[in-house]
């Protein structure tokens, strides 16, 4: 009897395992403090900088997102301007793809590496040190997805607690990037149904909870937190507007232009890379000073919002060349990764790390190959929920398919949405794919693999239950 006990392999499995799944945890923990050797004390971007003052004078405006800006002022007593948001972001990344690599080392200590090495990935770990909103709401929304999946086969007395601060989570995303409000149901679906994805439940909680994160954004900007209205929409506007008009050959304005002025609005004005040739960059800054103009405002106004309507009724292959132009170079052209230029400023206060140097090198070798084109990511993430489609019964596969479908949902609102193609607008996409991939290598593992009889089912993980429980 002890010969056979000595030989059982069921009694050996479960150490093996939890020695892979700490293996993974401490892989994390040396990727965490990796960052901060690299990154700290994290890099204020232009955006930031406006977020961090509304921040500390307690006014906000709706450009940037007042969530952000109240979130920075709770925790910069931790470390004072640019460090606690990037603090923050980097413990948030780190635990996310922690905890999965923990998952994943239950199942294969191979696997858990590899989930626990995936975050250093170029496109996603480049920008961990980067305060954008874009990355904060990619990782925020990827802590919520990975929280549920941890929890997803607990019971339900210990699983709902953790359900509910998910969904905040994912409310908070929303608040961050209000076009995601189209990709949170998608999310908000997953953590309310963790063990399986079905597509019915979704259909049914797709439009209330639509109706819902479209309410949260005012309810929340205006009314608790007094934000001032900036008319970022109509920022959309005036790039359809001057897409219009180069497509069309006609000026789609409500301005009378000089001859000089239209020709070059139906010429050299467009841009698909970004609006801002319309706003403050050569050659046609004229426009917003036009639109914004005192004695006679057009942006923020109805008159702007009557144009649009009309150009896009009158004009609606113009719009969808200009739209689609946008989306192309979006996905596929070479567009802005880190704002290296601010650092080539000898005066610049970031940027001469010895650590962080070899990264802008690393950067500037990639930034031009596919992979930092998001039209890759989105393929990835398209591809992960079709390989765990048949495993989405699931709670791998399920979380595999809930983040994934709601980033393909998200990066796609740009195509409506989109006024600037950088690389960070596709963040929570390359996120979602990444995670995505090693949910759905669980997922199909556990679908291939054969329980051995009589395992303790304690042993189980959410990686490794297949369930329909709710």
């Amino acid at each position: 009897m002890a010969a056979v006990e000595g030989s059982d392999p069921i009694a050996t499995r479960a150490p093996a395992r939890s020695r892979g799944s700490w293996l993974a945890l401490c892989t994390a923990a040396a990727g965490y403090c990796l960052t901060v050797l690299i990154f700290y004390p994290g890099y204020s971007t232009a955006d930031a900088r406006y977020v961090y003052a509304d921040a500390m004078a307690w006014h906000f405006g709706d450009w940037q997102s007042p969530a952000m800006a109240v979130l920075w002022r709770l925790i910069d007593p931790i470390a004072p301007g640019s460090p606690s948001m990037f603090l923050l972001t980097a413990a948030l990344y780190w635990l996310a793809f922690g905890l999965l690599a923990f998952l994943a080392a239950r199942r294969s200590l191979w696997l858990g590496l590899a989930a626990a090495l995936v975050p250093l990935v170029p496109p996603a770990f480049f920008f961990v040190g980067m305060i954008w909103r874009d990355v904060l709401f990619g990782v925020v929304w990827l802590v919520a997805a990975v929280l549920v999946f941890v929890a997803a086969d607990r019971s339900a007395r210990l699983r709902a607690p953790v359900q509910a601060l998910a969904l905040l989570l994912v409310a908070l995303g929303v608040l961050l990037r209000p076009n995601a409000l189209v990709a949170a149901p998608i999310l908000a679906a997953y953590v309310i149904w963790p063990m399986r994805f079905d597509l019915r439940r979704l259909a049914i909680a797709f439009v209330p909870a639509l109706v819902l994160f479209y309410a949260l954004v005012p309810f929340v900007y205006y009314d608790l937190l007094r934000a001032e209205r900036q008319n970022p929409p109509h920022s959309i506007m005036v790039f359809d507007l001057g897409g219009i008009t180069h497509f069309s050959g006609e000026n789609q304005f409500p301005v009378a232009w000089s001859a000089d002025q239209t020709a070059l609005l139906t010429s050299k004005c467009y841009d698909p890379v970004r609006w801002d040739t319309y706003w403050h960059v050569e050659p046609c800054p004229f426009v917003m000073r036009r639109l914004e103009r005192p004695n006679d405002t057009i942006f923020g106004t109805p008159r702007l919002v009557e144009a649009w309507w009309q150009a896009v009724s009158k004009h609606p292959l113009a719009y969808l060349s200009h739209r689609a132009t946008f989306m192309w170079q979006f996905l596929a052209g070479s567009n802005l990764v880190l704002p290296v230029w601010d650092w080539l400023d000898p005066a610049a206060g970031y940027g001469r790390s010895p650590y962080f140097t070899p990264l802008v090198a690393l950067h500037d070798r990639l930034q031009p190959t596919l992979l930092f084109r998001p039209g890759l990511w989105l393929a990835l993430a398209i591809a992960a929920a079709v390989f765990a489609w048949p495993a989405r019964s699931t709670p791998a596969g399920a979380f595999t398919i809930g983040v994934t479908a709601s980033a393909v949902v998200y990066v796609m609102t740009f195509f409506v949405v989109g006024v600037a193609s950088d690389f960070r607008y596709a963040y929570w996409c390359v996120l979602a794919a990444l995670a995505g991939g090693v949910a759905a290598m669980l997922a199909r593992t556990h679908r291939v693999a054969e329980t051995p009889s009589g395992q303790d089912s304690r042993d189980s993980s959410p990686a490794s239950v297949n369930t329909s429980r709710m």
